[in-house]
């Protein structure tokens, strides 16, 4: 029998996986508008940003927070609970380190989306910008750019497996009909997210080798679309990307439905 906390980790992660589908939608769909000079690509914090600019936009923006920080919880889970079965193999232990730089992730990405809403407003300034700085200095250093651009290496090594292997499938809980659907999706939208998270890794390589400043913020997704859009054929090679990462969306809401919560093997109680 599920517990009360159970059952809300449950629905706060599946609310995330959504959260997160939500945001990898408004990336990809300005990625294309962009590939075709109607508007700038945009990352995940501009993603955000579009949102509040909705009707209601900061009532939406207080709904991501909450989906995300389930999807923050759930990784934290994920990674030190090991509710998937990884285990203590270096495999094992680069998953679950993988898991937990997520959760890492999406909760600068909760308190920047916090942030825009007034929550840490004060007569100091913009601390999300100053942070932002001191960490493009921190990774502007030859040694951390070169360490950043090997994880980031490893992590679209990572996807683009797990969408050949179609390792993803073991996770879900969905009839044959329904993983027709879903498998060309996750394919697709895993290496997607492997070809951005690669595309990242570059740019850690130049400013390793001094081709590209770094006295800047860190790179993220919109620098590697922005990247792709200068490349030579860059319409068409963003446009492409833009429909992968939409699919990645895709592969997100899928998750929100039919992925495997397995928090009775992670003990957690009542008390927790």
């Amino acid at each position: 029998m599920q517990s009360n906390s159970q059952t809300w980790i449950k629905y706060l992660a599946r609310a995330g996986y959504f959260s997160r589908g939500v945001v990898y939608l408004i990336v990809g769909g300005f990625a294309i508008f962009a590939a075709w000079g109607a508007a700038q690509s945009k990352g995940t914090k501009g993603a955000v940003l579009k949102i509040l600019k909705q009707p209601f936009g900061e009532t939406l923006v207080v709904i991501l927070i909450v989906g995300l920080t389930g999807y923050i919880m759930w990784r934290l889970v994920q990674s030190l609970l090991d509710t998937d079965n990884h285990g203590w193999s270096v495999k094992g232990v680069a998953i679950r380190l993988g898991l937990l730089s997520s959760a890492i992730t999406y909760a600068g990405l909760a308190l920047y989306s916090a942030s825009l809403i007034g929550a840490f407003a004060s007569d100091n300034g913009d601390k999300t910008g100053g942070l932002a700085l001191q960490m493009g200095q921190i990774i502007g250093q030859n040694y951390v750019a070169l360490v950043l651009a090997c994880i980031f290496t490893g992590i679209a090594i990572a996807h683009w497996w797990k969408a050949i292997s179609q390792k993803y499938a073991d996770h879900f809980m969905a009839d044959a009909h329904v993983m027709t659907i879903i498998h060309p999706i996750s394919m697709v939208g895993l290496t997607a997210r492997g070809i951005v998270f690669a595309i990242i890794a570059t740019i850690l390589i130049f400013r390793f080798l001094g081709v590209e400043s770094g006295d800047r913020a860190p790179p993220d997704v919109k620098d590697a679309l922005v990247y792709v859009q200068y490349l030579p054929f860059g319409v068409w090679l963003l446009s492409a990307l833009g429909i992968g990462v939409i699919l990645f969306a895709g592969y997100s809401f899928a998750e929100a439905i039919w992925r495997k919560i397995n928090l009775e093997d992670a003990s957690i109680s009542d008390q927790m």
